[in-house]
């Protein structure tokens, strides 16, 4: 079961199946599954339906919401605050994009931030469909829940590996940037600890600031943390990048690490730019097209492959796994089959 491609509409049907008989209403469920598969179909497998049966559990036990619309508490028309109210957080993303897109046409640019979401999964799988509309997309997630990450220099984790994103057009395949500030995630380290495996290089320190490959360091007691992006030489520049992250999530949405703690989530920042309204689409896109070839054909170093852009890979795997079925990792299909029989289904269901 754990080699076999399963065609991505079959698991959107058993994800939102699944999702419903745990008690999320269908819209909901419809959202959080395509956003887990489009994970799962761009090659983020540590964020795609991996996720889907801890989400599982957190509705099960009330940590997230299966009902309902977030509060409103600001909305400028360019620029809006919501409260979550721990709903799931692919909903509330597709939902933001959902609210911002007409204003972003209106205005040039529309910008939403979501206090007390769950969740959000994987922040590419957002970026194709706004950036197919020709809209520039923006981002930004961090869990005051948790820290793993700690600031340059220090051995305490102050933040999680607060990921940013942007999906920016071009006339061909749009660039889809999703990075962290920090060297890897928490989802990778749990897998490869799970595993018993190590890191090929030290991105990780133990509590004494030493570094490792160990990924157990971060279950120790006193814990280790995830380096900053640049680890030990140039982290300086990840421990910035997780500052500003902050400010454009907790900061904007005036709700993150300076209240008190309410389980697995996100604080979110998610911002829409219409080029026609600045210098126009079509002199967007040349300008992005010109810097995409440039990329392209540069020359690659002795024996290296050819340069990517952002996204590229992604999107040449989704539309393979498209055509030929999502080939899952091996560790995602056992835990769905389990999760799938206690609510009476069979994954992966027809």
């Amino acid at each position: 079961m754990a080699s076999e491609r399963i065609p991505a509409e079959i698991l959107r049907r058993f994800a939102g199946r699944l999702l419903q008989a745990a008690g999320l209403q269908e819209d909901k469920a419809r959202d959080v599954a395509d956003v887990l598969v489009e994970g799962d179909l761009l090659g983020h497998d540590t964020h795609g339906l991996a996720l889907l049966a801890p989400y599982v559990r957190e509705l099960r036990s009330g940590s997230m919401t299966a009902s309902g619309a977030p509060a409103v508490i600001s909305d400028r028309g360019a620029a809006l605050c919501w409260d979550g109210r721990r709903l799931p957080g692919p909903w509330l993303v597709r939902e933001g994009m959902r609210v911002l897109e007409p204003r972003a046409r209106q205005y040039g640019s529309a910008t939403l931030v979501i206090r007390r979401s769950h969740h959000i999964a994987c922040l590419a799988a957002y970026l194709l469909r706004a950036a197919e509309q020709g809209l520039v997309m923006v981002l930004a997630s961090s869990d005051p829940d948790h820290g793993s990450v700690a600031p340059f220099g220090g051995t305490r984790g102050v933040f999680t590996p607060n990921p940013i994103a942007a999906g920016i057009p071009t006339s061909g395949s749009p660039f889809l940037i999703d990075i962290s500030a920090s060297l890897v995630t928490n989802g990778m380290s749990s897998r490869m600890h799970k595993a018993g495996r190590q890191f090929d290089y030290a991105c990780l320190q133990d509590a004494q600031g030493q570094p490792t490959t160990d990924p157990a360091v971060l279950a120790a007691d006193p814990p280790g943390t995830i380096l900053p992006l640049g680890g030990t030489d140039a982290g300086h520049k990840g421990f910035a990048l997780a500052v500003l992250i902050e400010a454009l999530t907790g900061g904007l949405a005036a709700h993150g690490r300076a209240d008190p703690a309410e389980g697995w989530g996100a604080t979110v920042f998610l911002s829409l730019y219409d080029p026609e309204a600045f210098g126009g689409l079509a002199g967007f896109t040349r300008q992005t097209d010109w810097l995409g070839d440039a990329c392209r054909a540069n020359p690659p170093r002795p024996g290296g492959a050819p340069v990517r852009m952002p996204g590229d890979r992604g999107v040449a795997r989704k539309r393979e796994q498209e055509r030929d079925g999502v080939l899952l990792h091996p560790s995602i299909a056992p835990m769905l089959d389990a999760c799938a029989h206690e609510y009476g289904l069979e994954f992966p269901g027809d």
